[in-house]
């Protein structure tokens, strides 16, 4: 345990469907956490999944009890499942994480090093270039992105390249402010999160991470595409409307 009982690293990984991918990342999150010895837990958050994924989770909680799962009765979205990990978490500093493991774990070394340069939220990045990352994407991916993204910024968010990358890191004051007040259920998460910490003051910083396509993706552009766009414009109205004020 961290100074005076607290845990220091709070791991939020939302898992809907991941029986096959979500073991293997686990696995890879738990050894980095064991080499670094300071105090952790991992937060699987269950979004209603229809394979095996809480059975593969209880397997390795037989054999670390950092683990804690949490299920959730019906799927809700992975805006859903983040929160509930974020505001169930108690760690000083809370990373959420993919379950496909598209960011190694080891990123977090990068993000680490921001906060400690003063940041309250440091988010991995896909787009910002750096001769030391490697960004494996397909083309179709990428082109998807940069729309994303130039979107998004034509509605209020400034000064962020990828609002989209699964991988970000948190003070626990920040977490629990910002997530206690979000909205969204849904992928549009994300540029809400964002939004509401840039109005609230929030020092956003972000850094480029490797980064790897994984098969299997839940996030379908033609389905999903629509409903994220519907959930950001109602995010932008509700921070107009101040619905979002403490």
């Amino acid at each position: 345990m961290g100074r005076g009982g607290r845990v220091i690293w709070s791991i939020v990984i939302p898992a809907y469907d991941e029986a096959h991918r979500l073991p293997a990342y686990l696995q890879r999150v738990l050894a980095y956490f064991q080499e670094r010895g300071e105090s952790y837990e991992v937060l699987v958050v269950d979004d209603g999944s229809r394979d095996g994924t809480a059975a593969g989770v209880r397997e390795l909680q037989r054999a670390w009890d950092q683990i804690k799962l949490i299920v959730l009765p019906s799927n809700r979205g992975k805006g859903y499942a983040v929160r509930v990990g974020m505001v169930n978490a108690v760690g000083n500093f809370r990373l959420f994480a993919d379950a496909d493991g598209a960011t190694p774990i080891l990123e977090l070394n990068r993000l680490e090093l921001a906060l400690k340069g003063g940041a309250d939220i440091v988010i991995g990045s896909r787009v910002l270039a750096d001769p030391e990352v490697s960004v494996r994407a397909l083309p179709h991916r990428k082109m998807v992105g940069r729309l994303f993204n130039w979107l998004v910024a034509g509605i209020g968010l400034k000064g962020i390249a990828d609002s989209q990358c699964g991988f970000k890191l948190f003070r626990a004051p920040a977490a629990e402010d910002l997530f206690r007040s979000l909205r969204t259920d849904g992928f549009g998460f994300d540029v809400e999160l964002l939004l509401l910490a840039q109005r609230r003051g929030y020092r956003v910083t972000e850094v480029p991470v490797n980064w790897a396509d994984q098969p299997g993706s839940k996030l379908w552009v033609i389905a999903e595409g629509p409903k994220m766009l519907r959930q950001i414009l109602s995010a932008r109205a509700n921070l107009a409307l101040g619905r979002y004020d403490r």
